[in-house]
């Protein structure tokens, strides 16, 4: 009996493989974009938790310069003559060629084994590890990037990230051309007690205690959300495919399932062939989703991580591993999925009687009621979303508005159709139209789920796109504020620093030091910066508020001017007391805008940085010229002292690479997109094919009263676009809302500041047309259908019971 039973269920899909392939489709679809998504973040986890177990960061006490920067190795020296068990390490940015690559500098003698990142199995390898040139460990790709290169002889490490290099901390220190410095010490776990104050030996270091979570990965937090929140987009778009297909199935199955219980199959029985049924199309589809998210991972991670190094400074490894976590998670969201797309069908089936009548109902007809509560529905949902912005806090109440506002317009979406078909139909019309506007109303509740994924396709396209280019529209402006100085140099040591700012004097406008230093501001990682008072500063600086003579109380050293994202996070407020790396107490002056820098800035007085800060780095200066006039600077420059190329950088180019970067970073928003909005095509397409099968018993008498079957066609054709077009015009102020909670909400709890909302109108027609595009694809295989369908299969249906 069971034997019998599968076999009959599974012979309807023998029967309608186009339906097969629309469930396999839209789930594999589904599961591929979340498995995806899910590879990614689970890929970017994975390289922060080696980042952290780098010499033990997520494990081992740390001592860290309090004012930032670096400490002279005498400290360390002094230290272990104390009885402070501790080794050293020195970080920083190495520069090969055009190239940056983060250098660490570790002492292999003192350093425990289970920190160091460089294997080194034996004396040989200490040996050459230690001895100039030295040797320098490096990952795969990062060798093979720097093949070619001036470098000392590289080593790889499989346990080593992309851009990151290890050395021994005096071939580190020759290599950053900082000879004595150490960036923190690492306390070892075998630590004797009693040892001696650390006040009273080192007082300019500070106790950091080990995070397992590292700093980038707390700070990506965000990234990976929004990430997630696009995918389970995706998903749930999917499952709107699946949904329609199963409760197709199901219907067309009903005297199926009637014939079974007839013959003696007992209900339970019926429900767990049905389940089983289900399970076996989820298996083959969620295998295939996993394979087809592997590959969009792989497409994608690439841009993800552009997106990563840009917008947090994190390193990512470049390949992609099958990892149980996102393939067993896939495989569970893709049966999840089909169990809960197909719950309300099955709940039929078990409460069907057993002498059902065969005839089946109307599809998706669905009654007033049944709009009204699910239009209420939407409405408490809307309702939840503005709650959770006016009374809300952190990202978890800013993703919660925005599935509130995008379920809450899914669900009103039906009622709002049916409300204008309503008003449409009153104008006066012959008989063809007043059956037209009453049929298309009758079509709306089967239409709904795949307008539904439309709906939330075409607003998140709206939203996000609006979202990017108000990004793009504002960071333009913001670089034409920030990057002033028409050239900016970088010197090698701090001896080629003064002899360069003394040439530079006589040969430009002006010469403005771009000294900083890094430390902890209200235990946030901050760079305090130190600006000379000029008008480059007071005419161009991007300040969003400020205290009367702000500039002036900067200049005088007793005030800072702060980033935004600094005095969000840092509880700030204007006219307000920030404490400074060292202790330092300054006033709050003003406020300034400082888009994509993670990290926050504040910048005092260059003499009064001065005092407080001797030891920083003073390396870099922006130099004010006229525009013509930086081409031959360069070339003096270069003659002069032979800066690198990377060392001299004009206006021009600093802008243009900084706009490349913004395009990589949101490469992979687009592609998410275009998936997405591919997805509600396909929802489209299956929804109308179900449809169709289902329309002719609805068409025959219409076409037996006198219309032919290419009007018909045209009739349908039209009835298809104008919800789509109707659909689209609901969704652009649905977009315009979740671009404005991205912007004012969610940006500002991800990033710490607020972006203006600013519409681009001109963009909305290229998505409608794409939506629209996808919507005749859609139809045109039921329209051909149909059009074509012979006279005797429409005159069959008058001898139809239904």
């Amino acid at each position: 009996m069971i034997a019998l039973g599968l076999t009959t269920l599974f012979s309807h899909w023998r029967r309608h493989p186009l339906q097969l392939a629309m469930l396999l489709l839209g789930l594999s679809l589904a599961t591929a974009l979340w498995s995806g998504v899910q590879a990614i973040n689970a890929e970017a986890r994975a390289s922060y938790d080696r980042a952290a177990a780098m010499l033990g960061q997520d494990r081992f006490d740390q001592l860290v310069p309090a004012a930032g920067g670096s400490v002279a190795q005498e400290v360390f020296v002094r230290l272990r003559r104390a009885g402070w068990n501790v080794s050293p390490v020195i970080e920083g940015d190495w520069r090969v060629g055009e190239r940056r690559i983060r250098l660490i500098g570790m002492d292999p003698v003192t350093l425990p084994r289970e920190a160091s990142a460089a294997r080194l199995t034996g004396m040989a390898d200490l040996l050459r590890f230690v001895t100039p040139p030295g040797l320098v460990y490096v990952s795969p790709e990062t060798a093979a990037m720097l093949a070619g290169s001036a470098t000392p002889p590289l080593a790889t490490s499989g346990d080593l990230l992309p851009q990151t290099a290890v050395a021994d901390i005096g071939i580190a220190q020759a290599l950053l051309k900082m000879p004595g410095a150490v960036s923190r010490l690492i306390v070892l776990p075998d630590h004797p007690a009693g040892h001696p104050d650390l006040a009273g030996i080192a007082p300019e270091l500070v106790l950091k205690l080990p995070n397992p979570q590292t700093d980038i990965g707390a700070l990506t937090d965000s990234f990976h959300l929004n990430l997630t929140a696009f995918g389970f987009l995706a998903f749930v778009v999917g499952l709107f495919i699946v949904y329609s297909t199963i409760g197709l199935a199901f219907e067309q199955r009903r005297a199926t399932f009637r014939t079974l219980r007839s013959l003696g199959m007992p209900a339970n029985t019926l429900m767990g062939l049905a389940v089983a049924e289900l399970l076996a199309c989820a298996a083959v589809a969620g295998a295939a989703g996993i394979a087809l998210g592997y590959l969009v991972a792989s497409f994608l991670l690439p841009g993800v991580a552009a997106t990563l190094r840009s917008l947090y400074g994190a390193n990512i490894a470049g390949a992609l591993a099958f990892r149980a976590e996102w393939v067993l998670g896939g495989m569970a969201i893709a049966l999840g999925g089909t169990l809960l797309s197909a719950a309300a069908s099955l709940w039929k089936v078990s409460r069907m009687p057993l002498l059902a009548p065969a005839q089946p109902r109307a599809w998706a007809r669905a009654s007033q009621r049944l709009l009204l509560l699910q239009a209420a529905a939407g409405a408490v949902l809307l309702a939840g979303a503005s709650g959770l912005v006016l009374w809300g806090s952190g990202l978890a109440a800013g993703f919660g508005a925005l599935a509130f506002l995008l379920l809450g317009a899914g669900l009103m979406l039906p009622a709002a159709l049916v409300g204008l078909l309503a008003l449409l139909s009153r104008v006066p019309a012959g008989p063809v139209a007043q059956w037209f506007w009453a049929d298309t109303r009758q079509q709306v509740p089967g239409l709904s789920l795949a307008l539904m994924a439309l709906l939330l396709a075409f607003s998140a396209n709206v939203g996000v796109g609006t979202m990017v280019a108000s990004f793009r529209a504002t960071f333009v402006d913001w670089l034409d504020q920030r990057l002033a100085a028409e050239a900016y140099v970088t010197a090698r040591t701090p001896e080629e620093a003064a002899r360069l700012a003394a040439w530079l004097a006589p040969r430009a406008d002006a010469v403005l030091p771009i000294w900083s230093v890094e430390g902890t501001v209200a235990g946030h990682a901050a760079q305090v910066y130190g600006v000379v008072d000029h008008p480059t500063y007071r005419e161009h600086w991007p300040v969003i508020a400020a205290l009367p003579d702000a500039w002036d109380r900067v200049a005088a050293g007793g005030a800072a001017m702060v980033s935004e994202q600094l005095l969000r996070r840092a509880g700030l407020s204007l006219g307000g007391t920030v404490v400074l790396p060292g202790g330092w107490r300054v006033e709050v002056a003003g406020v300034y805008s400082d888009y994509g820098n993670p990290v926050g800035q504040a910048l005092v007085g260059q003499q009064a940085f001065d005092r407080h800060y001797p030891d920083a780095p003073r390396l870099r200066y922006g130099v004010r010229i006229a525009p013509e006039r930086v081409a031959a600077l360069r070339r003096d420059l270069d003659a002069a002292f032979g800066l690198p190329a990377g060392n001299v950088v004009d206006q021009a180019g600093l802008k243009q690479r900084s706009l490349d970067i913004f395009e990589r970073t949101f490469a992979v928003t687009g592609a998410l997109n275009v998936l997405t909005l591919t997805v509600a095509g396909v929802a489209l397409f299956a929804s109308m094919t179900t449809i169709s099968a289902m329309r002719l018993p609805q068409l025959a008498p219409v076409w037996a009263m006198g219309l032919t079957r290419r009007r018909l066609a045209l009739l349908e054709l039209c009835r298809t676009v104008g919800l789509v077009l109707a659909t689209l015009a609901l969704a652009i102020p649905v977009g315009v809302a979740l671009a404005w909670l991205l912007l004012a909400v969610v940006n500002v709890e991800a990033f710490g500041w607020r972006l203006p909302l600013r519409l681009f109108p001109s963009d909305w027609p290229r998505l409608a047309g794409l939506a629209l595009l996808a919507t005749l694809v859609s139809v045109a295989v039921p329209l051909r259908r149909l059009s074509r369908t012979p006279p005797a299969t429409l005159t069959k249906v008058f001898a139809n019971e239904r």
